[in-house]
């Protein structure tokens, strides 16, 4: 294969790479699409990779049923990432607070920060009586999301936390 070959294929295996993160993502920090199109195009356009495979079984076996830890767990080995329970599990309440602050949820919201505190780091401390606190904290909670899939240096990502405090 020639030079530009492996140029080509890379540049679009990260163009549908980026288009599952999408989908993923709008799901899991918005709700949108509904999960059943997310499954579909997850499997539709597969990434080539042994931690992966695993992960798309799943999802062929059980589809719209599955988890979202499913999802969170595919979305980091894709980023990179390791799947493990603790970055899971943050991603996880993340995600729950963007949704809820961008359904509007308040019942949800207060849901998520009781529930998840643990995991939420330091937006645990934010406030969120007002509305315009809790899109602020939903709006943090998705930049801590995309930060925490990112592929920076420790010290850009410390500098993300940073924000939220």
């Amino acid at each position: 294969m020639t030079t530009m070959a492996k140029e080509t294929e890379t540049r679009m295996a990260a163009k549908r790479m980026a288009v599952g993160f999408e989908v993923i993502d709008g799901y899991l920090l918005s709700g949108h699409p509904p999960k059943g199109e997310v499954v579909a195009a997850v499997l539709a356009d597969r990434v080539d990779s042994a931690a992966a495979a695993p992960f798309y079984r799943a999802l062929e076996a059980v589809g719209a049923r599955a988890a979202d830890e499913a999802f969170l767990a595919l979305r980091l080995i894709l980023a990179g990432r390791p799947p493990d329970d603790d970055a899971v599990r943050r991603l996880r309440a993340l995600a729950a607070v963007a949704r809820a602050s961008s359904s509007g949820d308040v019942t949800a919201f207060e849901a998520v920060f009781k529930r998840e505190r643990v995991h939420l780091g330091s937006l645990a401390e934010a406030p969120v009586a007002s509305p315009a606190d809790r899109a602020a904290a939903g709006q943090a909670a998705a930049k801590a999301y995309a930060v925490a899939l990112e592929s920076v240096p420790s010290v850009e990502r410390n500098a993300g936390d940073d924000a939220l405090r």
